[in-house]
């Protein structure tokens, strides 16, 4: 069975930046999702359309196609007071290169990496972790089948029958 729309998915890959492993995932332990539903890249659902299980893939997303430029109006310096809770400054969360989730001021959830701590701010980077970056894929595709509805309902894959 070919990839294709309102198919499962799963894969094993390596996604490495400059030659360094950034992520992966094992045929043991694969990747698993509906195609064609915008779970993953655009050009890499592009890249494996119409692969059959069996089949191995190797590409680059330069990164205009992938999550973009770097956006410096996404690099922000907030109060540090926001990290104050019940009255204390929570200080063990404040450590360049940690990544806290907060909520803009509609209430949506971003991830941010503390770039530095200063004595009255916290500069964070609101980018993706992989913006700016070429992304280059190889892997072996695991298994194809056929959603079941409620998976495609809910747009999904349920795991071992799992929501």
């Amino acid at each position: 069975m070919n990839i294709s729309n309102d198919k499962v998915v799963s894969i094993s890959y390596e996604l490495k930046v400059n030659g360094d492993l950034v992520d992966s995932a094992v045929a043991d332990n694969p990747l698993v999702f509906l195609y064609g539903h915008g779970q993953l890249l655009p050009l890499f659902e592009t890249n494996i359309h119409n692969l059959k299980t069996g089949d191995s893939f190797e590409f680059s997303i330069p990164y205009a196609d992938g999550y973009g430029e770097v956006d410096e109006e996404a690099i922000i310096d907030l109060p540090k007071d926001i990290f104050v809770i019940d009255g204390v400054l929570q200080e063990d969360m404040l450590v360049v290169g940690n990544t806290l989730p907060l909520r803009d001021s509609e209430g949506n959830e971003l991830n941010g990496t503390i770039l530095e701590v200063g004595d009255t701010h916290v500069r964070m980077d609101f980018n993706h972790p992989l913006a700016g970056e070429d992304l280059y894929f190889t892997g072996k595709i695991i298994d194809v089948r056929e959603a079941t509805s409620e998976e495609l309902s809910h747009g999904h894959v349920h795991a071992h029958g799992h929501h």
